[in-house]
């Protein structure tokens, strides 16, 4: 879940800095009280920790700015909520009367069965100390899936990583100029393999490994982390500056390596 939904501290800071940031220098605090539903005291104390964690400037006449780290903590903040606000609009509200998950053991209709999110896929089963359950609505076996309704709690689910590995294009040695044995190391971990372009799809092939999405892989790479699952996207050079583009519009973390040799 974004870190600002976890509790109602992180969730007035996140509200008071965007009301900072659209009426610099000028915030009425009584006002910005009186949309958040709490005391003027409250907000002054609030933007107190705010100019002490760095976020927020004043002159000390009841003018504030936002700092380059305010601004940074906001997006960062804005991009968890905008995730987990798809994972509520794709994943939950599209499904809430029934959710189709894979049973773990065998479940009898009515039963309340806990549900976990693993290698993007739903799973119910008879854990305890999980925080997310629902309600079976039909018999199934182990293996099968099953539907489940009323359900309680949250999904535990957290981003999975992405790293991009980009390598040369032809005229400038392709698959030859690739450094196989660091492509070999990354290979290592088990992630979901995508690619990019020709050169790349040979480079993984020397590597050893055959790519799960030759297709696609910049979708492949939003979805995959969306869902908890953490991928590897092998790319010629020249498509690299699009696919960065994609995943900083969903605002999703990476890491770029650079696969040519030398």
């Amino acid at each position: 879940m974004a870190n600002v939904l976890q509790s109602k501290r992180e969730s007035s800071r996140f509200q008071i800095l965007v009301e900072i940031a659209a009426h610099q220098p000028n915030l009425r605090q009584k006002e910005v009280a009186n949309k958040l539903g709490v005391t003027p005291q409250a907000i002054s104390e609030y933007i107190k920790e705010l100019v002490v964690d760095g976020l927020v400037t004043t002159d000390g006449r009841m003018r504030y700015s936002i700092t380059k780290e305010g601004v940074e903590w906001l997006l960062e903040s804005a991009a968890e909520l905008k995730r987990y606000a798809r994972v509520v609009m794709e994943e939950i509200i599209s499904h809430v009367s029934v959710w189709t998950a894979i049973a773990e053991s065998d479940l009898v209709e009515g039963e309340r069965a806990s549900l976990e999110m693993r290698g993007g896929l739903l799973y119910a089963n008879k854990k305890e100390k999980i925080e997310a359950s629902g309600i079976v609505i039909a018999s199934a076996s182990e293996g099968e899936d099953v539907g489940i309704s009323d359900l309680r709690g949250l999904i535990s689910l957290e981003e999975g990583r992405i790293t991009l590995c980009k390598v040369p294009r032809v005229q400038a040695g392709g698959s030859r100029g690739v450094d196989l044995e660091v492509l070999k190391g990354l290979l290592s971990e088990e992630r979901m393999v995508g690619c990019l372009g020709i050169e790349a799809l040979v480079a993984l092939k020397k590597a050893g490994r055959k790519p799960d999405v030759l297709f696609g892989a910049k979708e492949f790479a939003v979805e995959a982390a969306y869902h908890g699952v953490s991928s590897l996207v092998v790319s010629v050079d020249e498509q690299i500056p699009g696919l960065l583009t994609r995943l900083e519009s969903e605002g999703l973390k990476y890491e770029l390596i650079d696969l040519t040799l030398g």
